[in-house]
């Protein structure tokens, strides 16, 4: 999927609404509208990369602070405990072909 057909892409540059929770300078977190948990964000990229494994090694420092801006947004969000979740492809559940990070929290989850 092209970025300019991306929905997440559309989110980021604010051409449709989301409930935000957070927003840094290269990502926002988001509610997902089919909640799974009582707390259910999604942490997206400004940038545009479809799936976590068409990363390389240079999107290392990239792939790496949006997962540790995912954890603080955890841990301030649900402090018991969260769960941090990414599909990779149509096969693990990936509907957004958007690098994104599920925050799944405030409830007890087996």
């Amino acid at each position: 999927m092209a970025a300019n057909d991306c929905i997440f892409c559309k989110i980021v540059k604010k051409e449709i609404p989301a409930k935000i929770a957070e927003e840094g300078a290269d990502w926002i977190a988001f509610h997902d509208i089919h909640p799974k948990a009582p707390l259910h964000l999604l942490v997206v990229p400004h940038r545009h990369l479809e799936r976590l494994s068409d990363a390389k090694a240079e999107d290392a420092d990239f792939v790496g602070r949006l997962f540790l801006e995912a954890a603080r947004i955890g841990r301030a969000k649900s402090p018991a405990g969260f769960r941090l979740m990414v599909n990779d492809g149509s096969a693990a559940g990936q509907r957004v072909f958007h690098i994104h990070i599920h925050i799944l929290g405030q409830t007890d989850m087996e």
